[in-house]
C-alpha cells in the first residue's frame, strides 16, 4: 500500500501521527501473511458435521434452530479469505447486511476497511464473521438461545480458518468469545485466548461505535497495533 492511501486511511481512523516499524511478517503461497515461528498451534479442523466450509455455509444457510429464521432475508455466514491470519469478529447483521447477505456493508463496514487499510490489509486478506448469522428484528439485542443456536456455526468458522489472530468487535462479540460479562472497557488493552484452541484474541470497539463515538477511534488504532505486535513477537 502506498503512502497516500495509507495516510488516507489513518486519518478516517482519527490518526494523524505514527511511526513505521520494520516487519517481521512474511507472506506464505496462499497470500495470507503470517509470522515466522508463530508460538500458537493451530488447531486442526474436524470433520463434525460438514467435510468442507462451503458446506457449513449451506448448513447455516438452512439453519432453523431459532426464530430468527422466521424474519431474516438471508443469512449472512461471514466472507473473507478463509486460510487468514486474522479473523474479525461483530456481534449480528444489520439491516443492510441482512438484505445483502454480506458481513459490514455501509457506514461501519467502510469504517473496517479503514482499519483494515491502516494495517496494510484489505478485506481479502482478512475473514470476517458475526457471533449471529441471522439478523434479530429491529436490531434488538440478541437473546441467550440464539447466541446457543449460532455458537456452533462460529466455533466451526474458526476451526476452518485457524487464524492466528482473532479481533473481537464491540461488547457482545467479546463478551460472547470470551464467555464473560467484563465489561469492554474491563476488556481491552490486555491478550485475551478464544478457548479451547487458545487462539489470541484482542477486544476493541465496534465500527458502529465509531460512527457515533469518534473521539474512541484512537482507542481502536492501540488496540489494532496491539494486536499486530502480539503476531510479530
Amino acid at each position: 500500500m502506498n503512502l497516500a492511501r495509507r495516510t488516507q486511511y489513518l486519518k478516517a481512523l482519527g490518526i494523524t501521527r505514527w511511526q513505521n516499524r520494520p516487519s517481521v511478517l512474511e507472506v506464505d503461497k496462499e497470500g495470507t501473511t503470517r509470522p515466522k515461528d508463530p508460538s500458537v498451534i493451530k488447531p486442526s479442523p474436524t470433520q463434525g458435521g460438514s467435510s468442507t466450509f462451503d458446506q457449513l455455509a449451506l448448513e447455516a444457510a438452512m439453519c432453523t434452530r431459532c426464530v430468527l429464521h422466521e424474519t431474516r432475508n438471508r443469512v449472512v455466514f461471514g466472507s473473507g479469505n478463509v486460510k487468514a491470519s486474522w479473523l474479525f469478529v461483530g456481534e449480528a447483521p444489520g439491516r443492510e447486511e441482512d438484505r445483502l447477505g454480506e458481513a459490514f456493508v455501509g457506514r461501519a463496514g467502510q469504517l473496517l476497511n479503514s482499519m483494515l487499510f491502516a494495517l496494510g490489509l484489505d478485506r481479502e486478506d482478512v475473514y470476517i464473521a458475526n457471533v449471529l448469522k441471522c439478523r434479530p428484528p429491529d436490531n434488538r439485542d440478541p437473546g441467550g438461545e440464539e447466541v446457543a443456536a449460532c455458537e456452533s456455526f462460529l466455533h466451526r468458522q474458526v476451526e476452518w480458518v485457524q487464524p492466528l489472530m482473532i479481533m473481537a468487535l464491540g461488547r457482545f462479540a467479546a463478551q460472547s468469545l470470551l464467555k464473560t460479562t467484563e465489561s469492554i472497557g474491563q476488556l481491552r488493552g490486555r491478550m485475551h485466548h478464544y478457548e479451547p484452541f487458545r487462539i489470541p484474541l484482542i477486544v476493541t470497539y465496534h465500527p458502529a461505535y465509531l460512527l457515533r463515538s469518534p473521539l474512541a477511534k484512537r482507542k481502536v488504532w492501540l488496540d489494532l497495533l496491539l494486536a499486530r505486535r502480539s503476531l510479530i513477537c
